[in-house]
């Protein structure tokens, strides 16, 4: 082993254990490793930047923003209509939201895609009172799934492709990946949504309907203002400010009309009744330093908090949205909307610690109280969704209807090989713009920044790897260990190395590091490049085993109340069953 072979291991050992220890965001860990590579001498330093140009990082963004194109288009909207006539049926409803979700992962990101399906996922168990733990895994692997079946359906394929083009002169074709990723989704699919699902644990994690979760009279309490009370005319955020803990003023009751959802400068007056929500310490307090007093005359409900105007609304706080990991206090929610959080809802259960400081997390059903003008501008600016009432943004038949000729026109140009796939669906993002489906900004939007600086820091690591003779010795190490058994335990021993990486790293990294491998196995065994880079695509995408292989496990961890070790009831037997299928099939479909 030379020097700089040593040195790009122990660069690679140190990227693997800051990967697996989670301590730092993937992409600052590519770009330590890169600058490593560069500062050692191992990778000259006009090649240290080159991924940022990189074919497959532009095709990566690119399909980005047309995903969100789609969404932001209401594309999706009809085929969640499909879940409408399921009410009541959790089998049917896994069984048609999972494959869902795979067929939208086909043409779209698919944390995307799975971003898009989560809510409706949430809000069918909490509708229909069943675990979320037994649809959001299956809806996760679904998108990871879907991803296998064409070019731009997870990145990982376009990586591959990239390297195929490399080497012999021109990437897999849009839908080269389809008859063997296509037959394995389906496979993997009917194994979740039929077997799958029930090794899942929902023992004690069923979700309960949300007017049974959030019984307004358990914290909401009536106080009268006295005729000749101290604290007449004084002003309500005054009044909240008044005691430790939170206390919020949901709705006053004047001469039988009802000020709900009151502003901080409305003043109290004597004779007002007033609703509020208290902790049992603040609620003390209150009642102690001032003459107001109790009202047992009856329970408050919802139809005491809302009218005509003013709502009361459950949403859920998408993972990956902008208030994850703030609270209310810090979104600064009453002042700055004119909105009341009323109750947060866990992984079935409401929260008991004190409202204005928890955090939120993905996954959350908030109860919110306001004008519904201002719910709306809520959900716009902070990117929640409502848990009941419409199921995604419609944005109209024409916008619908651009979204998706720019869409099918980018396709078409890759398929016809008028335009390389970087050009085309970055051209189709720009005709997104143009077209008025997005705005200027939204793109930016778009754009997942941690993913696109992953993969252009570890393009030039891959490089050094191959240019020290480093994945060289991997490979003469894969062939000892398939023990001169042929190509096909090769390509088997690759796709379960690949898969088990997968789970430990990002998918996306998992593909830089792999495909170079593939490409020297194929040199030393003198057989075709493309059945074992097909083995290194399916493997990266196959991260059922943790939470932490692929954003997809990610995002649903929270709101599913997982465990680690969760993952691998279902995540094992579907890694088996792919290896039982996909290795013949490759070999039949891609023969050495």
């Amino acid at each position: 082993m030379t020097a700089d072979q040593a040195v790009v291991f122990v660069v690679l050992a140190g990227m693997l254990f800051l990967f697996v220890q989670g301590r730092w965001r993937y992409d600052l860990v590519a770009l330590v490793a890169l600058l490593a590579v560069v500062a050692t001498g191992v990778l000259p330093v006009d090649r240290a930047f080159e991924g940022f140009a990189h074919p497959a990082v532009l095709t990566v963004a690119g399909v980005l923003i047309l995903s969100h194109g789609l969404r932001q288009a209401g594309v999706v909207d009809l085929a969640i209509r499909l879940l409408r006539p399921l009410r009541g049926r959790p089998a049917a409803q896994i069984v048609v939201q999972t494959t869902l979700v795979a067929v939208l992962s086909a043409f779209m990101n698919n944390v995307g895609a799975l971003a898009l399906m989560l809510p409706v996922a949430l809000r069918q168990a909490y509708r229909d009172g069943y675990a979320p733990s037994i649809a959001l895994m299956p809806l996760a692997f679904g998108s990871l799934l879907g991803g296998l079946t064409t070019l731009i359906g997870t990145p990982p394929n376009i990586i591959v492709s990239s390297y195929r083009a490399r080497e012999t002169g021109e990437g897999f074709a849009m839908f080269a990946y389809a008859p063997v990723g296509g037959l394995v989704a389906l496979v993997g699919v009917a194994f979740v949504t039929v077997i799958g699902w029930r090794l899942l644990p929902s023992e004690g994690r069923t979700a309960p309907d949300p007017d049974r979760l959030f019984d307004v009279g358990e914290y909401v309490t009536e106080l009268r203002v006295p005729p000749e009370s101290r604290v007449d005319g004084t002003r309500v955020d005054e009044l909240e400010a008044s005691v430790d803990g939170d206390l919020v003023v949901l709705a006053i009751v004047r001469d039988d009309a009802r000020q709900l959802a009151p502003r901080g400068r409305a003043a109290v007056r004597g004779g007002d009744l007033l609703l509020v929500e208290a902790e049992r310490d603040a609620l003390k307090q209150l009642t102690a330093d001032t003459d107001l007093q109790l009202e047992e005359a009856h329970e408050p409900s919802r139809d005491d908090l809302r009218d005509d105007e003013v709502i009361v609304q459950e949403v859920i706080v998408p993972p990956r949205a902008r208030p994850v990991g703030r609270h209310a206090h810090d979104l600064d929610l009453r002042t700055r909307f004119g909105v009341n959080l009323l109750a947060i809802a866990r992984q079935g259960r409401r929260v008991q610690k004190r409202l204005s400081r928890e955090r939120w997390r993905g996954g959350d059903v908030l109860l919110l109280q306001g004008p519904s003008e201002r719910i709306r501008t809520v959900l716009s600016e902070l990117g929640l969704l409502p848990l009941l009432g419409r199921d995604v943004v419609s944005a109209g038949p024409r916008r619908l209807l651009l979204a998706g000729a720019i869409f099918a026109a980018s396709i078409l140009a890759v398929l016809t090989g008028v335009a390389p796939a970087h050009v085309a669906f970055l051209a189709g993002a720009v005709a997104m713009v143009v077209a008025r489906v997005l705005r200027r900004d939204e793109p930016y939007q778009a754009l997942d920044a941690p993913v696109l600086v992953l993969l252009a820091a570890l393009i030039p690591v891959g490089t050094a790897l191959e240019t020290t003779g480093a994945t060289a010795l991997v490979a003469d190490g894969v062939l000892r260990l398939a023990g001169g058994l042929g190509p096909v335990a090769v390509l088997a021993v690759l796709m379960v190395a690949t898969m088990l990486l997968t789970d430990l790293i990002n998918n996306n990294a998992t593909a830089v590091l792999m495909a170079p491998i593939a490409i020297q196995l194929a040199d030393r065994m003198q057989v075709s490049l493309d059945p074992l880079l097909m083995a290194v695509a399916i493997g990266a995408s196959c991260a059922f085993l943790t939470p932490i292989g692929h954003q997809s496990n990610t995002l649903v961890l929270e709101p599913g109340g997982y465990r680690f070790t969760d993952y691998a009831r279902m995540g094992a037997p579907l890694d088996l069953l792919i290896v039982i299928t996909a290795v013949p099939l490759i070999v039949w479909f891609w023969p050495f």
